[in-house]
């Protein structure tokens, strides 16, 4: 810029505000959002809950603010002398020209590490098929005995067993002891899973701790523990820390659960359900035997009606036999009654008379027996012969002889045969004749057939 009257060029003069102001634009124009590494120092918590710090290494340092409505999402309180990584954007507070870094997001350098490796070992394992929900157990629907891995002295067993026994208290629980974090840690539940395999007494294993920092559940991010949940024969449910909580256990195992509560939730059924069901059942099978008693009252009333008395019965036995000893022949009612006799009498002698009256009783009744025998055969061939007589008087009304004794004769030609026409007959022809009283022989010397007449 210049003066119109001097050939001096006119200096531009600006506040310290504008140019605070100017090089806060170039520097969050041109440097985005960058990932810090640093040590915190002099570290302050107003009331209005904002951060401020220094970050720092061996070299330099820079200053730090960090606004509540970022800080709150921080997983863990950091402290003066902790090694974090932040996500921030350079600015410059304008009111002091002090250089700065407005932090979006914190997590613990330690932590970044872990995640990165945790992050690595999950997309190998999730290459090699650990993950795939083609290779998950299905769960008892009512596990009889379940194997629970985790620390015998921790809170996290508690809450499995109080939830067991209020839900279901008669499933069995064995606890197999571990460490779930510090070294060595992994290879004690390795062993305690294939522990629970070898034994033929487990439905479900149940893998379980509470929460913890990832270093504390970092003993669950192991490849050796992910395989070997692979390989497990029996289903295994995995419940590591809290619901925000996620290891490689949980991705293999066959069923995650939020916590361990959830998870003892998860394997038990409850106790009140099955109640209220089986006093369902109750209930209708209840119905059911009032329905099948009332359904078999009923037919026992109708046979009961139907049903006639034995009397009743006999009495229409006794009938029909009356009916059948008519068709048969009256004859054999005497017969029938004659036996009943013979058996009364027969069953006395048994009981009051000696074998010796009792054979000279028995040879009277059979010679009464004779008697009767032949006198129904003489009146049987006397009626037989009567029938006889009578067939015989008509037979002879229809008799040829019969016919002869008034004066007719049968003529039979030569072969034997009945001449009933004259025209069947010729001249010289010998015939014989039948008569009443003997028979003729002729010779016909002419005849008058029918044709001549």
């Amino acid at each position: 810029m210049t003066d119109p009257h001097s050939n001096t060029p006119t200096r531009e003069i600006i506040s310290v505000a504008e140019l605070n102001r100017r090089a806060r634009s170039l520097l969050e124009l041109h440097l985005p959002l960058l990932w810090v590494e640093g040590e915190v120092s002099n570290l302050s918590r107003p009331s209005s809950g904002h951060w401020y710090f220094t970050l720092k290494d061996a070299a330099a340092q820079v200053r730090c603010a960090m606004f509540r409505n970022r800080n709150a999402l921080v997983r863990f309180s950091p402290k003066s002398g902790d090694k974090v990584v932040v996500r921030a954007r350079t600015s410059i507070y304008e009111g002091r020209g002090d250089y700065q870094l407005i932090i979006e997001h914190m997590e613990d350098a330690g932590f970044g590490l872990l995640q990165r490796q945790f992050e690595a070992l999950k997309q190998k394992l999730a290459g090699d098929g650990l993950f795939a929900p083609e290779h998950k157990r299905p769960l008892p629907v009512l596990p009889q005995h379940i194997a629970v891995i985790t620390s015998p002295s921790g809170a996290a067993i508690q809450d499995v067993l109080s939830v067991l026994k209020r839900r279901f208290p008669a499933t069995m629980v064995t606890v197999l002891p571990v460490a779930v974090q510090g070294e060595g840690s992994a290879k004690q539940i390795i062993d305690a899973l294939r522990t629970a395999n070898q034994s033929n007494h487990f439905d479900v294993i149940l893998l379980c701790r509470g929460g913890g920092s990832i270093e504390d559940l970092w003993s669950f991010n192991s490849e050796a523990l992910a395989h070997a949940i692979f390989d497990s024969k029996l289903p295994v449910v995995s419940a590591v820390g809290h619901e925000i909580d996620f290891t490689i256990a949980d991705f293999v195992a066959d069923v995650r659960a939020p916590t361990p509560s959830a998870a003892a939730e998860l394997l038990s059924p409850d106790q009140a359900d099955y109640l209220s069901s089986l006093g369902h059942l109750e209930r209708r099978f209840q119905r059911a035997i009032s329905a099948h008693i009332g359904t078999a009252r009923q037919q026992l009333l109708s046979l009961q009606r139907l049903l006639r008395h034995p009397g009743q019965q006999l009495q229409a036995w006794s009938q029909r036999l009356d009916h059948l000893e008519i068709r048969l022949h009256k004859s054999w009612q005497k017969k029938i009654a004659a036996d009943k006799k013979q058996l009364e009498h027969t069953q006395q002698r048994f009981l009051t008379q000696t074998p010796a009256l009792k054979l000279s009783r028995s040879k009277q009744q059979l010679t009464s027996s004779e008697q009767r025998l032949e006198q129904a055969l003489r009146r049987t061939l006397k009626d037989q012969n009567a029938r006889m007589q009578k067939a015989m008087a008509l037979l002879n009304i229809v008799s040829p002889l019969n016919t002869l004794e008034r004066g007719y004769s049968i003529t039979r030609n030569a072969i034997g045969e009945v001449v009933r026409n004259s025209d069947h007959v010729n001249e010289g022809e010998m015939l014989n004749i039948t008569l009443h009283q003997g028979a003729l022989n002729a010779r016909v010397l002419k005849s008058s057939g029918t044709e001549s007449q």
